[in-house]
């Protein structure tokens, strides 16, 4: 019996299909008490995580070894006054201790709030004045400490400051810390109720949005990790995402261990599909899930033999048929799709029990009551788009489903206009029930697996003298499903040539993470607008 089947009620059809699933969990359910330290009661020596990087280094963790070090942790953090409800920027790349930190805040009470370390300093300025952070453990790789510490300086805030496994001026070494720490920690009283863990998210108006989730969060997993993933106790699921995304917290920890199944961490920075499979047959991974780019470019360099692996997923982007196909014909893998957003857990997806259906986002979770919906609020026929809406149970409790955007209660009400939350998506629904994406109803970019808000860029390139007025869209990029272009009407004086579209691509990228660069820069005479000004990124598009 897996400890999963303590929290929840499921029952499945005669093909494994989930047909029905409830939760239950008492009001003090904490995922490091109840499920770390409970593994670790029973089943000491089981795998929990598998962890390799590209100098060839290789650390296997039990569920013993997290129960040990996240209390070790947890008595650094709380040493140093990190007490329940206090924000804790986390920006540890797929380093092992990612784990660790998680697992401790969640026992302190702690807020977890996981970054990117491609954040610019603004960008990490802005999320310590938005949550108020009172601590941030961070690499030293990437000059990502060194950014940290001029955003703090330029705060001013007293915030306690850790790295890990390297020195840096200024902050303490968690990694060292650890060694001389007590191992017992004395657990701490938390509800459910309680803010676990914030996201930052882009959107297309303003800076990135905070979602909350509570404790309840890592519970909605179960259907992530069982139905979707098909993770099982005593396997090995690998999922590619950095831990600064709420994709992390998908395939990389919470279904995944109530299902007692084991994580694999691939610590790299430069994505080689081959190195990608080494480690898929070296570790022996049964269950993988990664961005429908991982999959572009696995097709492309050639997919090789992965005898181990059973089961493949894929979300975050549009999936092109010919990719599935081809994956398909080299492993005998059908890709399963499946859908869902940061503010909430899966929403729908092609689940155990039945064969995925390829180009669609699949079924409604068991665990949500979806609906398509028109501008009026009214149900959309069969075959017909519509919005993608959550309806919530009676009792208003949407397990799986954010809490609140911190600091914007407005924004939060209006995403749940009319009693059902709006996630800003398109699709159709055929009549077997399956769900058929069709865009995003906003301007939110996605690509190789990130999100990006326009606003951010455009943001920055108002800022270079040339450029008098800009949007910023998504088009069609073979590799990374969308890339970013900038269409710019110039200032008076200045003329479109080569030399200037390479300077603003330089002065534009220079100010932003990595993943927000422009790539496309295209020169007009005159934007297109609305009656009341605002620009119409429908005709941009259509260039």
């Amino acid at each position: 019996m897996s400890i999963y089947e303590k929290f929840c009620s499921e029952i499945l059809g005669d093909d494994g299909r989930p047909l029905n699933f409830t939760l239950n969990y008492n009001e003090n359910f904490n995922f490091g008490y109840d499920v770390v330290d409970a593994i670790a009661e029973k089943s000491p020596d089981k795998r929990a995580l598998v962890w390799c990087n590209t100098e060839n280094e290789e650390h296997t963790f039990t569920f013993d070894d997290m129960r040990r070090l996240s209390n070790k942790a947890a008595n650094v953090f709380t040493a140093s006054g990190i007490k329940k409800g206090d924000r804790v920027l986390v920006v540890l790349k797929r380093h092992y201790e990612y784990w660790i930190v998680t697992v401790a805040l969640h026992k302190i009470g702690a807020i977890l709030i996981p970054a990117t370390h491609m954040l610019t300093v603004d960008d990490i300025v802005y999320r310590i004045e938005k949550a108020g952070i009172s601590g941030i453990v961070c690499t030293t790789q990437d000059d990502t400490a060194k950014k940290m510490k001029e955003a703090v300086e330029r705060t001013g805030g007293d915030i306690k400051l850790w790295t890990v496994q390297r020195e840096f001026d200024g902050f303490s070494n968690l990694t060292e810390m650890l060694e001389t720490a007590s191992d017992e920690f004395e657990r701490v009283k938390t509800c459910v109720t309680d803010p676990m863990v914030t996201y930052f998210t882009s959107g297309t108006t303003g800076y990135p949005k905070a979602v909350i989730h509570d404790f309840s969060y890592p519970l909605a997993h179960i259907v992530t990790a069982k139905y979707w993933h098909r993770a099982e106790d005593g396997g090995l699921h690998f999922t590619v995402a950095e831990t600064g995304w709420a994709k992390a917290s998908w395939g990389k920890i919470y279904g995944q261990w109530l299902l007692e199944s084991a994580v694999m961490v691939y610590d790299f920075d430069n994505f080689d599909p081959r190195q990608l499979t080494t480690v898929i047959n070296k570790y022996g991974v049964t269950t993988f899930c990664a961005p429908p780019t991982v999959y572009r470019y696995l097709v492309r360099k050639g997919v090789p033999e992965m005898p181990h692996l059973r089961y493949a997923t894929t979300a975050g982007e549009l999936l092109n048929p010919e990719i599935s196909r081809i994956f398909m014909e080299k492993t005998g893998i059908e890709l399963a799709e499946g859908y869902g957003q940061t503010e909430t857990t899966l929403l729908t997806g092609n689940f155990k029990g039945k064969a995925p259906v390829e180009g669609s986002i699949g079924v409604a979770s068991p665990m949500y009551n979806i609906e398509l919906h028109n501008k009026d609020g009214s149900k959309t026929d069969i075959g017909k788009i519509g919005e993608i809406v959550i309806v919530p149970p009676e009792n208003g409790k949407q397990p799986g489903l954010f809490t609140g955007y911190l600091g914007n209660e407005e924004q939060y009400k209006q995403v749940w206009r009319g009693g059902v939350y709006h996630t800003g998506d398109a699709a159709w629904q055929d009549e077997d029930g399956y769900f058929w994406f069709y865009g995003r109803f906003d301007d939110v970019i996605k690509t190789g697996g990130f999100r990006v808000g326009p606003f951010e860029v455009e943001n920055v390139l108002m800022e270079h003298p040339a450029v008098l007025e800009c949007g910023v869209i998504g088009v069609p990029d073979a590799l990374r499903g969308q890339s970013r272009k900038a269409v710019i009407v110039l200032s008076p004086g200045y003329e479109p040539t080569k030399e200037l579209e390479k300077d603003i691509k330089d002065f534009c990228n220079s100010k932003l993470a990595e993943y927000k660069w422009v790539r496309i820069v295209e020169f007009i005479d005159v934007m297109p607008k609305t009656i009341s000004g605002k620009i119409r990124k429908v005709e941009l598009r259509k260039n």
